[in-house]
C-alpha cells in the first residue's frame, strides 16, 4: 500500500543558541542571516520545495522574531510599494507561498529535541512528517535534501534519517547510526546511539538535522525516560522504534554547513556569498585583493 504523502514539517526552534551569545540574547539563532536570508528561511524553503504545505514551528516565548518574519508586514510592504521598490516587495511577499500554512506551538520548557517534536503531535496527527534543524544548512545542486528523502520514503514507507560521514574523532557530537551497509546511499539502521565516544562508536555515520518520521514515533516519545540533563532525546525514541519497524539511513547528496558553530556559520556565509548571483564577482575580487597575497605568504591577520 502506498504510504501517505509527507506534507508536514516540524522545525524545533526553541533552543537558546548559547554558542552565539551575545548575538542570540535578543534574536533567535535561527534568524542569523547567511548573506541575505535567515537560517530558518533556508530551512522553510527546502521544505516547501519538497512539497510540504504545513510548516510547524516549535518555539519559545523569546522567539517572536520567527513568526514575525513569516507574517505579513503591512507597513514595510506599503513603504516599498510607495517607493517603487517592486523587486524587493515581491521578495518580502513571497517568503512563504500562499498555499503554505505556518503553525506555531509554544514549548514551555526546554526539555530536548524529542520533547520539541512531541509538542507537535496534535498538529501532525496520524501523518508522516519531516523534522528539520535549521542549524544544519545544506547546499545541493538540484534536489534539496528533504526532497531526496521524501522520494526514498515514498518508495519504502518507513522512517528515514539523513546521515553523513563525520571524522571518527567527532562521533561524540552526534547521534551515530550502525548501518548494515555503508556502500550505498540507503541502508537499514541496526542501532542508533546519542553521542558515543569515538572508541565506542559503531560507525562514523551521523544523523545531521533531517528526519522523516512515521507517527508511531510519538508512542515512544511519550514513554521513554528522560536522558541526560532531564531531556527527552529523539535518538532514544528512534532506538526504540527500531524494535517495531524498519528505519533507513539515507546518505544525502549535498554539502552541510554546521551553522550551530561559529566556524561553520562563517564558512556558510563566505561560500553562499560566492554563490550569490549579485555578489559573487565583487566578493571574490575583494577576497583575492585583500587576502590572496597574504594567504600565499602565510599571513592571516587582517592588519598584517
Amino acid at each position: 500500500m502506498k504510504p501517505k504523502p509527507v506534507k508536514k514539517a516540524v522545525f524545533p526552534v526553541a533552543g537558546l543558541g548559547t554558542r552565539f551569545l551575545p548575538a542570540t540574547k535578543a534574536s533567535p539563532k535561527e534568524m542569523l542571516p547567511v548573506v541575505d536570508k535567515p537560517l530558518i528561511q533556508y530551512a522553510a524553503e527546502e521544505a516547501v520545495n519538497a512539497g510540504i504545505d504545513e510548516l510547524i514551528f516549535v518555539t519559545s516565548n523569546s522567539k517572536r522574531a520567527i513568526p514575525d518574519h513569516f507574517d505579513k508586514n503591512f507597513q514595510l510592504e506599503t513603504e516599498l510599494e510607495k517607493k517603487g521598490k517592486t523587486d524587493i516587495l515581491k521578495v518580502v511577499q513571497n517568503i512563504v507561498p500562499a498555499n503554505v500554512t505556518c503553525v506555531y506551538i509554544r514549548q514551555a520548557e526546554a526539555l530536548g529535541l524529542g520533547h520539541a517534536v512531541l509538542c507537535a503531535q496534535r498538529v501532525v496527527g496520524n501523518n508522516p512528517f519531516a523534522v528539520i534543524l535549521a542549524d544544519d544548512l545544506i547546499n545541493t545542486n538540484e534536489k534539496g535534501v528533504l526532497e531526496q528523502m521524501i522520494s526514498v520514503y515514498d518508495e519504502h514507507g518507513c522512517s528515514i534519517l539523513g546521515v553523513e560521514e563525520v571524522p571518527p574523532a567527532e562521533t561524540d557530537k552526534y547521534g551515530i547510526v550502525d548501518p548494515e551497509d555503508t556502500n550505498g546511499r540507503i541502508s537499514h539502521v541496526r542501532q542508533i546511539v546519542e553521542k558515543p565516544a569515538p572508541e565506542d562508536a559503531r560507525s562514523n555515520m551521523a544523523v545531521v538535522g533531517r528526519y522523516i518520521l512515521n507517527p508511531t514515533i510519538f508512542n515512544h516519545l511519550e514513554n521513554i525516560p528522560s536522558g541526560a540533563g532531564g531531556e527527552i532525546q529523539l535518538t532514544d525514541a528512534i532506538e526504540q522504534l527500531l524494535y517495531d519497524e524498519r528505519v533507513l539511513a539515507y546518505r544525502f547528496e549535498g554539502k552541510r554547513y554546521d551553522c550551530g558553530s561559529k566556524l561553520g556559520y562563517l564558512q556558510a556565509t563566505v561560500e553562499y556569498a560566492l554563490m550569490h548571483p549579485e555578489l559573487r564577482e565583487e566578493f571574490l575580487e575583494y577576497l583575492e585583493m585583500e587576502f590572496g597575497q597574504k594567504l600565499k605568504e602565510g599571513k592571516w591577520a587582517i592588519n598584517d
